[in-house]
């Protein structure tokens, strides 16, 4: 995909979700932006009834990971928790540098994330709209921001339309050896 960023990684999953289509979707869309792996924590759902929604198969090319409680889950180490959630303390999306290796975690469609959940995220985010998005609109606007300041994409023109210049292509830097000491 281009504008991926070349280094990191992230997951995205989801605390206590109950619709199959939900799931089979936020998963495909997290598929769709290139997520390294997805997760369900306390799921209250039948985790085979997504393919439904899923059109992308994305446990063919996804890890996909289920947590009976957020005392369970387990990330890569130096992987950082994101919660996504309203909470008047959380950062505004526009305003939050996303971390290099990151696993973002959404409440379930009628719920918030519980509490012992958000006391293990490093940070809590939050999308500045006037009121609740969907789980699966909210997943994508995440993703969406993580591509677009992670990715590598021409810079925007001054004046309303598309790209004026053409990206550079990335250059390799020379060869790097150590010499022993």
């Amino acid at each position: 995909m281009q504008g991926k960023a070349g280094r990191g990684y992230f997951g995205l999953g989801v605390e206590g979700i109950s619709k199959p289509m939900n799931v089979g979707s936020l998963y495909r869309t997290a598929h769709a932006f290139g997520a390294d792996f997805v997760f369900a924590i306390a799921p209250v759902v039948n985790m085979r009834q997504i393919r439904k929604s899923d059109t992308s198969e994305t446990d063919k090319h996804v890890p996909m990971y289920e947590y009976a409680s957020p005392d369970d889950l387990q990330l890569p180490r130096g992987c950082q928790l994101i919660g996504v959630e309203l909470l008047d303390d959380a950062v505004d999306l526009p305003s939050f540098t996303h971390p290099e290796r990151a696993a973002y975690v959404l409440g379930g469609e009628r719920s918030t994330l519980s509490p012992a959940l958000v006391a293990r995220c490093a940070h809590v985010v939050k999308i500045p709209a006037r009121f609740c998005v969907n789980l699966g609109v909210a997943a994508a606007i995440v993703m969406y921001d993580r591509m677009i300041t992670r990715g590598r994409f021409a810079p925007r023109p001054v004046a309303s339309g598309g790209p004026v210049e053409d990206l550079p292509p990335h250059i390799h830097g020379g060869r790097f050896t150590r010499t022993g000491r």
